[in-house]
């Protein structure tokens, strides 16, 4: 075997090639090879941070990659579901969707950068409120209570730019 770290990326690639694969396959069979190809990138990239014990690190990371590449997946499917309900009567549907398009981004603008954060940490990148709150190190009711007047502050927002401007 070789010394230093390519020996032991090859050591721990063939200690848990199978097990992970197998992981990996329990949850998705699909790309299963390419989200434990992406896993072993990781490792390769992060060889000195890998602890003695790599084995539940090793696993920690695949499913990290695995939680990617399942939000990537729901992204695609959101935008083939927006795309397959197109408007029947494109002319008139276009100029209703980029008024509310133009009433969304009038109302976003007026939120506070924090405002913004919390609710794009959510609707855009997809956390969780635990894993949002651990983004922002804040405790998990702060950010609940954060994003409730966000959202309550956003719809408020977009109700006046709503009424003001004669969208609707």
């Amino acid at each position: 075997m070789k010394a230093g770290p390519e020996g032991r990326f090859e050591a721990l690639y063939w200690e848990n090639h199978r097990e992970l694969l197998a992981f990996i396959r329990r949850r998705t069979e699909a790309e299963a090879e390419d989200i434990v190809a992406e896993t072993f990138v990781v490792a390769w990239r992060r060889i000195d941070d890998v602890p003695e014990n790599a084995r539940p690190w090793l696993f920690g990371v695949a499913r990290n990659v695995l939680r990617n590449h399942l939000r990537a997946q729901n992204r695609q499917t959101l935008l083939k579901v927006r795309i397959d309900r197109q408007p029947e009567d494109p002319q008139t549907d276009l100029a209703t969707a980029i008024a509310a398009r133009h009433d969304l981004a009038a109302a976003w603008n007026r939120l506070t950068s924090a405002e913004q954060e919390v609710i794009s940490l959510v609707a855009w990148d997809e956390f969780s409120n635990d894993e949002a709150a651990t983004v922002l190190g804040c405790a998990k009711s702060t950010f609940a209570v954060r994003l409730f007047r966000a959202r309550r502050r956003l719809l408020h927002l977009l109700n006046r730019t709503t009424v003001e401007g004669g969208s609707t």
